[in-house]
């Protein structure tokens, strides 16, 4: 009876670490919550209802005739970095003259992101739209010039991950209480207005936001300012910036201003010159 008993408990055993591995093994093939069914909210702001092509339900703006603007200018503009069934996140956008925001409802505790979608669709040049993003009184993103970012015309997303344990919210390393709503604001700044063109909420990390498309340019140009990051660092980046030097490099010193003032040489010249004249003429005077 106890061995039946002992046989009975290490088949549970490893029939329930077979299920275990099978599950897990289910996730990893995409068994999981799909991207769409991890979204617990999302705006498409300033335009219409839209599904992207990875299955987020974008809704209709709710502060349509409340709150700011709404603007369908980008419309006329093909969006880099964006496919083309998904440009019109980017294309519509709200702003306002003063500061405004969105109030997302969020009920279960664990880790979120929130993803916010801009294009610079009408101005031509930085310092003429800059802003910040408030996060229940947390600024988030400080000083968004989106165009200084990527340039005109071109997708954009800032990316904030944040937590919610036990009744705290938890970003950037700041925590402050939730009651349960997520207050996203974007704050008026000293050039032009705030504007969102699209945003969501997810529950993951940032291993599981959708990428844009690559962007040479931009690409490029991040390189060359990582490059001339690099010797940043206090005291040992100084150190460093130092030792890549030429280490040949040539000084120049006070100019003179007469290149023979010291050369005695150029006495001598007019005396060889007339040692050369008188001899031969002597030597000739001599033969007569």
């Amino acid at each position: 009876m106890a061995m039946q008993r002992v046989t009975a408990q290490l088949v549970g055993w490893l029939v329930a670490a077979v299920l275990s591995l099978l599950a897990e093994q289910c996730w990893a093939d995409g068994g999981g919550p799909s991207l769409a069914e991890r979204v617990i909210w999302a705006v498409n702001a300033g335009g219409e209802a839209h599904t992207d092509m990875h299955g987020i339900h974008f809704k209709k703006d709710p502060l349509e005739g409340k709150v700011g603007k709404a603007s369908d200018y980008g419309v006329r503009l093909p969006i880099l970095r964006s496919s083309p069934e998904d440009q019109i996140l980017y294309q519509t956008e709200r702003y306002n003259e003063d500061t405004f925001g969105y109030e997302v409802p969020i009920r279960e505790e664990g880790d979120y992101i929130l993803v916010m979608k801009y294009a610079e669709v009408y101005f031509a040049q930085s310092q003429q739209k800059v802003f910040d993003v408030r996060l229940n009184g947390h600024v988030v993103v400080k000083d968004l010039d989106i165009f200084e970012r990527v340039g005109h015309s071109t997708a954009h997303d800032e990316i904030v991950p944040f937590s919610i344990r036990r009744g705290k919210l938890s970003v950037q390393g700041e925590v402050s209480t939730f009651n349960g709503k997520l207050n996203v604001e974007f704050v008026k700044g000293y050039y032009d207005n705030p504007k969102i063109c699209a945003l969501y909420v997810m529950k993951g990390t940032l291993e599981d936001v959708p990428k844009l498309q690559p962007h040479p340019g931009l690409e490029k140009r991040e390189e060359d300012d990582d490059e001339e990051d690099e010797p940043e660092g206090g005291e040992e980046g100084g150190k460093k910036s130092a030792s890549t030097a030429p280490k040949y490099r040539v000084q120049s010193g006070p100019r003179t201003p007469n290149p023979y003032a010291a050369d005695n040489s150029s006495l001598m010249f007019p005396i060889l010159v007339a040692f050369g004249v008188f001899i031969p003429t002597l030597f000739c005077l001599c033969r007569l």
